[in-house]
């Protein structure tokens, strides 16, 4: 067994893990509080579907990438509902349970949705280079590996909260065990490509984080809390699930270092802006 094909099995089990904890520490009440407003789920669908996949595709036209790097940044921009997303409301001091709710929402959807996205957008960006995707195949991995043990953990803490209680911290550990192992295993053999990342490429990934935190800023609606909660749900793009669509469908290319390059950039970048809300002053509505 080739070691691509190693990563790519590790991930994925990585992806199943990180859904059902997801679920396990979400309530159908949070869903419920968050789906009432559909205004607010309405203005996430339009900035996580629509709005950030153009800026990605806009700035990629623009650098013009590569066209495997391409499809890297363009499979995260597709891939919203990051679980990083509530703890890092919960340092900037934001809306944790509005964060919970669009995050299980997004992260639900996406399994669907972001299979779509990119099968019509990859095109756009790489031209006659644009890398072949199987989009039934895609779905149907999206749905078994994200959906089905998200479904699982919300049904386990809806039906045994005391079983779910029990199980966060093993599967707590077990997920950072899991994402340290692909981190290492991706950056081992990634490691020449990230290291050939030129400082125009970090110039665009930055670009592209700013973009994306104005984006969910604006569609935050008109209390501080909300804005801070949908800036960092729209910038944190779910990095395990794009790295299962880049390694099954891209294994050994420049998609996959694309793909953990902006993984990183996201994550520690909204992480600083998180920490720099948190020390400019109590919430104010």
């Amino acid at each position: 067994m080739s070691f691509d094909r190693l990563i790519n099995i590790l991930v994925t089990i990585t992806l199943i893990e990180m859904m059902m904890l997801v679920g396990l520490q979400a309530t159908f009440a949070q869903l419920a509080q968050t789906v009432r407003d559909w205004r607010l789920v309405m203005r996430a669908a339009v900035a996580n579907y629509l709005l950030v996949p153009a800026i990605a595709v806009a700035l990629l036209l623009w650098f013009d990438a590569d066209p495997m790097v391409a499809a890297g940044f363009l499979v995260l921009a597709a891939c919203p509902g990051a679980p990083f997303g509530p703890p890092i409301a919960s340092v900037a001091r934001a809306n944790v349970p509005m964060a919970v709710g669009l995050m299980v929402i997004l992260a639900g959807s996406s399994a669907i949705v972001s299979p779509e996205l990119l099968h019509v957008m990859l095109p756009w960006v790489s031209g006659s280079g644009a890398p072949q995707i199987d989009l039934i195949a895609m779905v149907g991995a999206l749905l078994l590996t994200q959906l089905l043990p998200l479904l699982l953990g919300l049904l386990t803490r809806h039906w045994h909260p005391r079983l779910a209680d029990a199980l966060l911290r093993p599967f707590e550990l077990v997920s950072k065990i899991l994402n340290l192992c692909v981190a290492v295993g991706i950056l081992g053999s990634q490691f020449h490509m990230l290291m050939d990342i030129r400082l125009r490429g970090f110039a665009g990934m930055l670009l592209l984080l700013a973009a994306t935190l104005a984006t969910g800023w604006l569609a935050g609606g008109s209390g501080r809390d909300s804005r801070k909660t949908m800036a960092l749900t729209t910038a944190l793009r779910n990095v395990a699930v794009g790295l299962v669509i880049v390694t099954g469908n891209f294994a050994g290319t420049a998609a996959v270092s694309a793909a953990l390059a902006y993984g990183i950039v996201q994550v520690f970048g909204s992480l600083l802006v998180a920490l720099w809300w948190r020390r400019s002053g109590p919430t104010r509505k």
